[in-house]
């Protein structure tokens, strides 16, 4: 464009480790990969050399991937996937077992918001009863207390400094936090699992940076577990054009073919097509917006819509039966780690 942009003053949107790492492109980043019906599953640690780089604490990521969680059979799969890895990580850090605070971070009055304290209405809690000494609780119950500290905006108490009284007052082993996060791709949104152990930064992905809670500010571990639920308007337009990309990708390949006349193009999948437009199509069909790279893209987008306020950020419109579903997920996997005794067959 003949220009550089600063950017210096723009927040760039993005949670999840998988999307960095893609995003950024670093090198001697090892990914633990596996698959269980159709739940993929991405181990990444982050090395404190490569903390700065990505713009991540150094720490073990487990992204999981999955499709649709508004159908009974597959979430089943998901909580017992996302059980196995939540477990695995308490396992590694050596708390399983031990005493903890489940954290909801967010705002209940908003839907895209809610999702930790939808989940913390699910979580058993069981404090009160390891407090009374007339009552015993059965061997295979974690000692669990709940929270949820709202949000800056509507309690003016940073979600840091309550949860700190917190565990000054109560002494837990370690914390899990469960927070909504934002996307830097509409694939992604509420279809991604993500638990670290490098803690999290509340409001950070819709750049309303909050004091961190984790392990170094605390000095107990900290697990967290989010969710992307919104993505920013620059995303949805650069997707979109990406999209349009692989549209016109898929008319040129096929416009001859007489088969191709039987599909309904508005029904049709093209996202998986292996070709692209190459640097002269691009300039034909997009003038000199084709000639950006994608990361160049972002940019001017950026430029443009952030400047004036418009860079709003995104929710989808069933979100509220998403929410419901993927907190739904979250509580009881959360509880068949905390709880071994804890028989539940109606997922």
């Amino acid at each position: 464009m003949g220009h550089e942009i600063d950017l210096s003053s723009f927040t760039i949107r993005c949670d999840l480790i998988s999307e960095t790492i893609e995003n950024k492109k670093v090198d001697g980043i090892e990914v633990e990969k596996s698959n269980h019906n159709d739940i993929k599953v991405e181990r990444i640690y982050v090395q404190p050399e490569k903390s700065a780089i990505l713009n991540k604490k150094s720490g073990l990521y487990t992204t999981i991937f999955f499709d649709d969680v508004t159908d009974y059979e597959n979430r089943k799969k998901l909580i017992k996937v996302v059980t196995n890895e939540l477990k695995r990580i308490l396992i590694k850090k050596n708390i399983l077992g031990k005493n903890v605070l489940v954290v909801g971070l967010g705002n209940d009055s908003s839907t895209p918001d809610a999702l930790g304290p939808k989940t913390i209405k699910d979580i058993i809690v069981t404090r009160h009863l390891f407090n009374l000494k007339e009552v015993d609780v059965e061997e295979g119950f974690s000692n669990v207390s709940a929270f949820s500290p709202g949000v800056y905006a509507t309690t003016g108490i940073e979600s840091f400094d309550a949860i700190k009284g917190l565990v000054d007052r109560i002494h837990p082993d370690y914390i899990i936090a469960i927070d909504a996060l934002a996307s830097s791709s509409v694939e992604n949104i509420n279809r991604i699992i993500q638990i670290t152990d490098s803690g999290i930064e509340p409001g950070s992905g819709i750049g309303n940076n909050r004091k961190e809670i984790s392990s170094k500010s605390l000095a107990i571990p900290v697990i967290a577990i989010g969710i992307p639920t919104v993505v920013d308007a620059v995303t949805i337009v650069n997707d979109t054009i990406s999209f349009l990309i692989k549209k016109i990708s898929y008319n040129i390949m096929n416009i001859d073919n007489p088969k191709n006349k039987l599909i309904n193009p508005n029904n049709f999948n093209y996202l998986d097509i292996n070709y692209s437009l190459d640097k002269e199509e691009r300039k034909k069909y997009l003038g000199l917006l084709g000639e950006l790279k994608e990361h160049e893209m972002k940019e001017l987008l950026q430029e443009v819509l952030t400047p004036i306020g418009y860079n709003f950020m995104v929710t989808p419109k069933e979100i509220d039966f998403l929410i419901e579903k993927l907190s739904i997920v979250l509580s009881k996997s959360i509880n068949n780690v905390l709880h071994d005794n804890l028989k539940n067959n109606k997922q």
